[in-house]
């Protein structure tokens, strides 16, 4: 019988690779620190920019609070318009900083915070615009009024948002330049650190890795049996807090907004016919009670319809799909096959949110404008369909979104089957097949 090779050969051969591997690894790293290095000092470069145009828009408008100042001024001789040329010349300046500003504002700045000094701005002038325009119709006092509680309000808005991204400017230079340092410094100590650590831990790895596989095999396998059970258990929570939230909504906010409803409605009738003004503000915030309601209303359905629990599955499904077709504008066709049958209530629970999400989905990325549901009875199954016109699914793998692999969870505690398909013709088709005498392997508390 032939010898065995010795393993030893190949060990030495991996830890060459490995430690090769590490070495590439660490020049990786300080080659990303050097870039890390000149990010930071492009980032604090650019907020100062920032700044230096923040404290151009601040001159504005301390321009423009000095002619407002002016303008109310009752011992100038000059009407309101004389100042029209003036805010002119400043609102060409103030746009164009605000312009050059929004190009090298700093990245961590949020979409709201862009938009708030533009749009405030252009509110601004649109707000001066009509003062202006009052003050040459001939009517200067309700202009200046219109100043004073309008158009000063504004501007202090404006002044506060400036100084505010001076101030985030100032904090973000600060934290950039401590954080930096800090982060070069700690990097280097931890490198040279990992270099020593890799050296001992993949000598140790290479003489275990055969055991340490049959062990994380073991685990592996462990895991998976417990991901499942946790699944399980964080559905059922879910489910749970739901109802919870929606009984609550339904019964204690609801009776509340219906009390207010009708102390409202008694009111009004104990109202003077002459008082209209009166009668008119009941009226609105009797409306307002009633919208919160019905909002309150829908919330609690969409938490936990009622009719789960009282009626089922089917009757909540009918519920379901007008509501949706109202609130999104796609046109839902709603197909059923076969005899009804009955479905659990656990059951019934997957299935409305299996549905909720696949309908959801056609809603926020198909951009398909019909939907076509099936509800199909077999013997001892039920098959659920929602096709769409769409872009279809493309590519789908197992690491796709949270709500198809919410879908797919849901599928396994029925021991169904789902399948994400691609509509000939264009469009998508989320089929779940799943055994009508399947339950959960433990009720739902």
């Amino acid at each position: 019988m032939a010898p065995r090779r010795s393993p030893t050969l190949g060990l030495l051969a991996g830890l060459a690779v490995t430690l090769s591997a590490v070495a590439v690894y660490s020049g990786y790293t300080i080659a990303q620190l050097r870039s890390l290095r000149r990010l930071q000092s492009e980032t604090i470069g650019r907020n100062r920019r920032d700044s230096l145009l923040l404290l151009r828009i601040q001159n504005n408008l301390n321009s423009l609070s000095l002619a407002m100042r002016d303008m109310l001024d009752s011992s100038e001789p000059y009407p309101l318009t004389a100042w029209q040329s003036q805010f002119h010349r400043i609102r060409t300046d103030l746009e164009d900083a605000v312009r050059q500003e929004a190009m090298v504002s700093p990245s961590n700045r949020t979409s709201g915070q862009r938009d708030y000094l533009a749009v405030s701005i252009t509110r601004f002038w649109d707000a001066l615009e009509r003062i202006f325009t009052l003050a040459q119709g001939g009517r200067e006092d309700e202009a200046r009024t219109l100043i004073r509680l309008s158009l000063q309000a504004r501007h202090d808005a404006l002044t506060t948002a400036v100084a505010r991204l001076q101030v985030h400017n100032n904090e973000s230079d600060q934290q950039a330049a401590a954080a930096a340092q800090e982060i070069y410094s700690r990097a280097e100590r931890n490198l040279y650190l990992f270099l020593a650590a890799m050296l001992l831990l993949v000598a140790a790895t290479s003489l275990y890795l055969v055991l340490d596989n049959r062990r994380v095999f073991r685990q592996i396998t462990a895991l998976s049996e417990r991901r499942s059970e946790l699944a399980r258990q964080l559905i059922t929570s879910q489910e749970n807090t739901f109802r919870y939230i929606s009984r609550e909504l339904h019964d204690e906010f609801g009776q509340i907004l219906t009390a207010i409803g009708a102390m409202l409605q008694r009111a009004d009738r104990g109202t003077p016919a002459n008082d209209a003004p009166l009668r008119a503000d009941l009226q609105e915030v009797r409306e307002i009670v009633q919208s919160t309601l019905d909002k309150i209303r829908a919330l609690s359905r969409a938490l936990h319809p009622i009719a789960l629990d009282e009626v089922g599955f089917e009757t909540a499904l009918d519920n379901y799909l007008p509501g949706f077709e109202k609130q999104t504008g796609i046109a839902v066709r709603y197909e059923k096959m076969g005899s009804s049958q009955r479905v659990e209530r656990q059951m019934g629970i997957h299935l409305y949110r299996i549905l909720q999400e696949a309908l959801n989905n056609v809603a926020r990325h198909s951009q398909s404008k019909r939907a076509l549901v099936r509800l199909g009875f077999e013997p001892g199954r039920v098959v659920l369909e929602v096709e769409d016109e769409g872009a279809g699914f493309g590519n789908i793998t197992e690491r796709s979104g949270m709500g198809l692999t919410s879908m797919r969870e849901r599928t396994e505690l029925i021991h169904g089957r789902i399948e994400f398909l691609n509509r000939a013709g264009g469009g998508a088709i989320v089929r779940l097949t799943a055994p009508l005498a399947a339950t959960e392997a433990h009720a739902e508390a």
